[in-house]
């Protein structure tokens, strides 16, 4: 009767815990779109923010952080599921794989500011690229690298053993048995960390400060040339991102509705992480399904 009592307690109470987080986060995200619902028009989208004025928009802050969010997943997507690949699949036990553990770990707690300080050393001053998009996204990089590599290698430790030995069975080398086997049965797990990465991406702020900068040329987007200062595909321009911008309306406060932009560049922030959030999983479950050859 007891164990009977305990197990309705404990099921009770985990019910509780999980409506509870999910009417928390319903919540939250219903008062932000709901503060900045003002905002949230093709102008507000599309047009350059206006300095001690009232009406200007989030146009090439918007472009800025899609573009930051592409570059950055370029570089790190290679390199952390490769780290966790190595880690996985080819990292023997010893001092050499206990260091790199360690310094994953480091690293993965180490505060942006910081992440930001370094970068604005090594990307900004020391390469000459000063202020850029570049210089952005490698600081991003260096602080979601953790994260991929952990995630990815947790995708791939938790493959079941039977997959490997049945490819191997039928002449498989190692390689190919990681990239048509191991991989595709890992992504899922994978695109869970692009997705944290993706996320830390589009709020980190901090990092972004004393590297992208906390400006933006008016771009010309019929301007294709990579070396135009005004073209979008500049990556040694200065890049304002939307957080950053967030964070500069809200201190600085010279616009008239500073709080108005706020509102309303976070709400598109926040709708921006679940778009992107869910085209991920779509994605990843899309692929998953091709390369395992389910329906």
């Amino acid at each position: 009767m007891k164990s009977k009592l305990y197990d309705k307690i404990a099921t009770i109470y985990f019910y509780a815990v999980a409506v509870f987080l999910i009417l928390f986060l319903v919540s939250l995200i219903s008062y932000i779109l709901y503060q900045g619902r003002t905002k949230l028009n093709i102008d507000f989208l599309t047009s350059p923010p206006k300095f001690m004025e009232a009406g200007g928009g989030i146009g090439p802050q918007l472009f800025n952080s899609l573009e930051l969010l592409i570059i950055t997943l370029i570089i790190s997507i290679p390199i952390g599921l490769g780290a966790g690949i190595y880690m996985a699949e080819y990292a023997k036990p010893g001092l050499l794989t206990e260091i790199i553990r360690l310094s994953i770990e480091t690293l993965s707690s180490m505060p942006s500011i910081v992440v930001g300080l370094f970068g604005l050393l090594v990307f900004v001053t020391m390469t000459g690229w000063g202020y850029s998009l570049i210089a952005g996204a490698l600081a991003l990089t260096v602080l979601n690298l953790p994260v991929m590599t952990r995630v990815s290698e947790d995708s791939i430790r938790s493959v079941p053993n039977s997959l490997r030995e049945a490819s191997y069975a039928l002449g498989s080398t190692k390689w190919q048995t990681i990239v048509k086997v191991v991989v595709p049965a890992a992504m899922p797990g994978i695109i869970t960390g692009i997705i944290l990465t993706a996320g830390r991406i589009f709020g980190e702020a901090a990092a972004l400060l004393y590297t992208a900068g906390m400006s933006s040329p008016a771009l010309n987007f019929s301007n294709l040339n990579p070396s135009s200062p005004t073209s979008p595909l500049n990556i040694f321009r200065p890049a304002e991102t939307l957080a950053v911008y967030i964070w500069k309306v809200n201190s600085e406060g010279l616009a008239p509705d500073a709080r108005q932009i706020a509102d309303g560049a976070a709400a598109v922030l926040l709708l921006m992480v679940l778009i992107f959030n869910i085209l991920a999983r779509w994605l990843g479950n899309t692929l998953y399904k091709r390369m395992t050859g389910e329906r």
